[in-house]
Order: structure tokens, then sequence, then C-alpha cells
């Protein structure tokens, strides 16, 4: 029978070896690879950006999800999950478990707007989405900046995933994560776990949002830099929620087309999740 000491060695093995396969990760390759056409085709209704950005705006605008927090859990080098709730929110807390991605963050949220992408086409696509005019961008843009409190650390592997004081008690108000999870975890129990420990960011009846990859089973994170996923199907994802103290309000899924299939990746399908913590 294994002991505990045993298991506790496995995990953090495990873990290891996922950060390790983070050392080669490349912010201005991923984006070039995930959010450029045609993946990121506007003019397209099934192109893949397009369609997290709608599920996204639905979600925020839902009278349900109010508060003063906003944490994004796992920013990766990308803006485009917070452009609706930052509207919403009156503090938006950014975070990633690399320095290169959180680098990446602060050099938009500088006023010269540095950064590896254009997101001016997805910050008027959100405007658009919202009933505004595409040239309401700028102020979207200014808005985003405004409400960005923290670019800070994670770890979604520790019981307490943020440093002490990040947040204020009795936490975040919503937590948003995309591609985060199941992209850094060794197998299904760690995903779960995760899930869990993200869980402790939350206040009791706050919402997570989250969106993530469905029978993926590796990802470029630049050139020559395979990172391997957990591969994950609906009732994992359902089962997960249900064991880590959320309750599902609504599972959305997009199959890929296949000319989204572009070799970066073998994922078939996206699920966005809206859920309330228990």
């Amino acid at each position: 029978m294994e002991t505990k000491a045993v298991k506790e060695k496995s995990l953090e093995d495990g873990r290891a070896a996922m950060a390790a396969c983070y050392q080669g990760f490349d912010p201005a390759a991923y984006l070039q690879y995930n959010y450029t056409p045609p993946r990121a085709d506007f003019c397209r209704r099934d192109s893949i950006v397009p369609w997290k950005l709608g599920c996204l705006h639905r979600a925020f605008t839902e009278e349900d999800i109010t508060g003063g927090v906003l944490v994004d859990v796992g920013s990766g080098p990308t803006l485009y999950q917070v452009l609706s709730g930052c509207e919403v929110f009156e503090r938006l807390v950014l975070t990633d478990f690399l320095e290169v991605n959180r680098r990446e963050l602060r050099g938009w949220l500088q006023e010269q707007g540095k950064s590896s992408l254009d997101w001016t086409p997805y910050l008027q696509h959100v405007c658009k989405l919202e009933g505004r005019g595409v040239s309401a961008w700028s102020e979207k843009a200014a808005r985003l900046r405004a409400v960005v409190s923290d670019v800070l650390p994670i770890d979604v592997h520790c019981p307490q995933p943020l440093a002490p004081g990040a947040l204020p008690s009795p936490g975040a108000d919503c937590l948003v994560s995309s591609f985060c999870l199941e992209s850094v975890s060794p197998d299904l129990d760690a995903f779960t776990r995760a899930l869990g420990h993200i869980g402790g960011l939350l206040r009791p009846g706050g919402h997570l949002l989250l969106i993530g990859a469905l029978g993926e089973s590796f990802y470029l994170g630049g050139p020559g830099v395979q990172i391997p996923v957990v591969p994950l199907d609906e009732a994992q994802v359902c089962g997960s929620l249900r064991e880590s103290g959320y309750a599902l309000i609504r599972m959305e899924v997009y199959t890929l087309p296949p000319d989204m299939r572009v070799g970066v990746d073998d994922v078939s399908g996206i699920f966005f999740v809206k859920a309330r913590k228990d």
C-alpha cells in the first residue's frame, strides 16, 4: 500500500516535471500560434477566439456576477479573457506562474502598450459585443489598465495559491481561468486538486468562469517546446468541479473545425463553464 510520504513525493515529482516543461516557454511564439488567424479570425463566427469572447461576454453581462474583485488565474501572456470582466469589477488581479508571462502583461499595462501581440482587434470585437462602436476600443483599453491592481505570481498546486494578504477577506467575487489548470497538471487528480485550491481564493457564492481544452495531450509553448496536457472530456470536467465544491450553472462546448487544427496542439474541442462556489 502506498504510504502518505511516497504519495506526496510522487505528487511533488509530477509538479516539478511540469514546471520543467515550462522553462522554455516563449510568450511571443505562443501568441502567434494561438491568437492570430485562423484561430483569431474576427470575420468568422466559427473561429476559436470569437467563440470564447462571446461566452465571456454573455457570462459577465448576466446580473448574477457582481462584486468588487475579479482574479484571473493563470493569465499566461493573454488579456482577452478579462476584456468583458474589466467593465464589471473595480479591481482586477492578473496572475501567472511564469515571470516571462507576468513581464509580458506588465509591458502592455504600461501606457505605451508594449506587447508581443496587438490586442486592438480583440478590444474592438468586445466593444461590438457590448453594443459600442469599435472606436471605443481605446476607452476599454484605458479601463482595463485602470482596474488592474496587481500582476502576481501564482501556484495552483499549492493549497494557498497566492501570497497571504493578496486578496481581501473573504476572497474574490469571481475567478476566470483559461487553459491553465489542465496545462499545468500531470494528471486528472492534480487538475481536480488545483480546482479546489483556487476555490480557496473565491468567496462563498462567488463565480468561476473556466475555459479549457478537451481531448488535448500536448501543445507547443515555443519552437520545439512540447508541453503535456491532461486530456479531459466533458464528464471529467463536471466531476472535478463537483468534487471541488462548485455547482455547475452551465457548460458550452466548441468543436474545432478542420482548418483550426494547425499543428500546434492536438486539441479536439474547448469547454466554457460557468459555476458557483457552494
